[in-house]
């Protein structure tokens, strides 16, 4: 029978009563346990991983799919995607039930329409070749659930990410990942342990799939964007290292590229 951990009693008895420290210790004590969730997760994510990277090199996408918190998670891990690794913003694409206005403010009822995700994929030109990634702490998101279906039958690839065992949303998909952080230390605010253990999940998901699609280069960011002083620095810096020049002459080359990799292979082919 599914039951819903997170949203069982909290662990932490009259929190409205408790000094600062104590709240902050006790709430400490909590975040620890969502790596260890999260690590209990990695073989399924690396099932997932290793079936995205194939199909992202035929031209696939990731499609987050999530209503809340977990809506937001999903638009904030695609939205990072190009400045730090120099890809379109088409590769990594976050959908929130309730469009870009829930990312601020709640849409009413926006999480309870399981045609209304389907409908924004086929807008975007969904195919076969696209992974669609539903994020639910809960499990039961129909905004969510309704895109996995959908997705599935269409031939994408499927994958879940929530916190609650053998929900709803992971008998929908060919990938289930499920980090089971327990109760939340106030109860059932799954903005807490199960949205930080989705942010990791999705952490995971991406870089590793840019690592394997040639974004970095031994640990090093080399296709980030030149968006603001810090991050031509830090370019420049990677240039100095592994060729050798000076300051200033590897900054000229970093800007004259656009990024520490289109200015490693020019300088390496001018040789």
């Amino acid at each position: 029978m599914f039951t819903k951990v997170t949203e069982q009693s909290s662990l932490h008895e009259r929190l409205d009563e408790k000094p600062i420290g104590d709240l902050l210790r006790e709430m400490n004590e909590e975040d620890q346990k969502v790596a260890l969730a999260v690590k209990e997760a990695i073989p399924q994510i690396e099932k997932l991983v290793e079936k995205l990277v194939p199909r992202m090199k035929q031209g696939g996408r990731i499609f987050y799919m999530g209503a809340g918190t977990s809506g937001r998670l999903g638009v904030l891990d695609a939205s990072e995607i190009p400045p730090t690794f120099g890809m379109p913003n088409t590769v990594v694409v976050g959908l929130i039930a309730g469009g870009d206005t829930a990312l601020r403010n709640p849409v009413e009822k926006a999480e309870d329409d399981p045609e209304k995700s389907w409908q924004e994929l086929q807008e975007r030109n969904i195919n076969t070749l696209d992974t669609v990634v539903g994020i639910a702490a809960s499990g039961t998101t129909p905004y969510v659930i309704g895109a996995l279906k959908h997705a599935k039958e269409f031939g994408c690839l499927t994958a879940s990410i929530s916190c609650n065992p053998d929900s709803p949303i992971s008998q929908e998909v060919d990938i289930p990942i499920e980090a089971v952080v327990g109760p939340e230390f106030v109860t059932g605010s799954t903005r807490l342990k199960s949205g930080t253990a989705q942010k990791l999940i999705c952490n995971m998901i991406t870089t590793i799939t840019m690592i394997k699609l040639g974004r970095v280069k031994g640990n090093k960011l080399v296709n980030m964007q030149l968006s603001n002083k810090k991050l031509v620095d830090r370019g420049t810096r990677m240039i100095i290292e592994e060729l050798g020049l000076g300051y200033d002459q590897a900054q000229q080359l970093l800007l004259l590229h656009g990024s520490v990799k289109k200015a490693l292979d020019a300088y390496n082919e001018g040789k």
